[in-house]
């Protein structure tokens, strides 16, 4: 069985996660989304909030899991068993610390492998950083969110924002 994670802060769940959930669930035979809690960082939405959210999101996606970690990736790969993790890249910014990461991860637990995938044409400008600035001035984020949770986001969101 193919099997990877896609672990990252969802804070809040954006479209442009969601195509990479919908694409790794086609090239996986389960995905495991896991939200990475960083106990050094207060998100805007608490971590059971995000996995809640993630869980109606993914709905639909029969091959995707929806976990929670607190603790280096590394060592979640090795307790879960699994050694493919999956990140999207929007930016060669962003690649460039992708890239610093999967080296640091595959040192930590020799026996994981990044899969970067490409941001989806007009997605690439799509992130959960973006929702929360938009929505600090006011803005509508829903276009930039999955119809399952865009409401349910913005109503939380705007109570902390």
């Amino acid at each position: 069985m193919k099997t990877c994670v896609f672990p990252g802060s969802f804070d809040p769940v954006t479209l442009g996660h969601m195509d990479l959930i919908r694409r790794a669930a086609g090239l996986f035979d389960r995905v495991t989304v896991t939200v990475m809690v960083n106990v050094h960082k207060r998100g805007a939405l608490d971590a059971d909030t995000r996995v809640k959210l993630l869980e109606k999101a993914c709905a639909g996606l029969e091959n995707v899991h929806v976990d929670r970690w607190e603790g280096l990736l590394a060592e979640y790969m090795r307790r879960q068993g699994e050694t493919c993790v999956i990140r999207g890249i929007r930016t060669t910014t962003e690649m460039e610390q992708e890239l610093t990461s999967a080296r640091i991860n595959q040192l930590l637990n020799p026996s994981v492998e990044t899969v970067f995938l490409p941001a989806s044409e007009g997605l690439n400008c799509v992130s959960s950083s973006a929702v929360r600035e938009l929505m600090a001035f006011g803005g509508n984020p829903e276009p930039f969110l999955p119809p399952e949770v865009g409401k349910e986001i913005r109503n939380l969101l705007s109570k902390k924002i």
